[in-house]
């Protein structure tokens, strides 16, 4: 008798059949799980969902690696993006990509858009637009109030820096600690045709004040006994510097000095 016969004639028909079963349910390869298509196929790659948005943050400048890099950590969090500046100047219909592509990359965030023009046409679910002037702190605190808190801040305006300047210092101070603030085209710094100069140490200029923010980030090392840190002194940990475009990271400054062990001699006057 052959081992089949055997193995049947003893568990029995009704048995044979059900180790057939479980054989062929163990052996059985899960299916694949279905890839992704469309926008869901990008939606995790910040360059190529610009090229497809046909936002300048990747091709005519190359914003979304950095992006990628600084924000990346935030991709399926709840949270509120307020960008400065949503494009298309005065022109009918035109502008909004940045937006969308915020929406897509941010599967859970808020996205909030300000212009000095009228963008209502770029509205719908999860982007809403405000018409704001970010030369007038008023205008600026009274779209921050209707948005509640901000988790990043992008200031993609007029690039002039008299307006740069003001929006950071009315809204860093509302920036929530841990929170990301990032200035665009900050080419228009050295232009005196924006309002910037040519002047690298213009104290002026957009990029002169962000350069100062790196002397913030060690104030306590400085020797000049009374001086006073300031809010961004306190409040700055991070501050990334790349072609045309600076990231701020928010959060409490304050790590401390070794400078009364290693300037002892200084020190010991006082």
């Amino acid at each position: 008798m052959s081992m089949r016969a055997t193995v049947k004639s003893v568990l029995g028909e009704k048995n044979v059949r059900k180790l057939r079963r479980l054989k062929r349910r163990l052996s059985a390869r899960p299916a694949p799980p279905a890839k992704p298509t469309g926008l869901d196929a990008i939606s995790g790659d910040l360059n190529k969902l610009a090229q497809h948005f046909k936002t300048d943050k990747w091709g005519a400048h190359r914003y979304t690696q950095h992006y990628q890099r600084h924000l990346g950590h935030l991709k399926n969090d709840s949270f509120n993006l307020l960008e400065i500046g949503i494009g298309g100047y005065n022109r009918p219909g035109q502008g909004g990509a940045s937006l969308r592509m915020w929406k897509q990359f941010f599967p859970n965030a808020q996205i909030f858009g300000m212009d000095i023009q009228d963008k209502s046409f770029v509205d719908e679910d999860r982007i809403t637009t405000f018409i704001g002037d970010q030369s007038d702190p008023s205008s600026l605190n009274s779209v921050a109030d209707k948005i509640g808190e901000l988790d990043v801040i992008i200031d993609d305006g007029s690039h002039r820096s008299p307006h740069v300047l003001t929006t950071f210092a009315t809204l860093f101070p509302r920036l929530k600690d841990g929170g990301i603030y990032i200035v665009e085209d900050t080419q228009s710094s050295y232009w005196p045709e924006w309002q910037g100069s040519e002047d690298l140490d213009a104290a002026h200029t957009s990029m002169g004040m962000l350069k100062r923010l790196t002397d913030g980030l060690n104030y306590e090392e400085f020797v000049t006994e009374d001086y006073q840190p300031t809010y961004t002194d306190l409040n700055i940990i991070g501050v990334h510097f790349y072609h045309n475009l600076v990231i701020i990271e928010k959060g409490r400054n304050a790590e401390g000095s070794n400078k009364r062990n290693a300037l002892k001699q200084r020190y010991a006057k006082s």
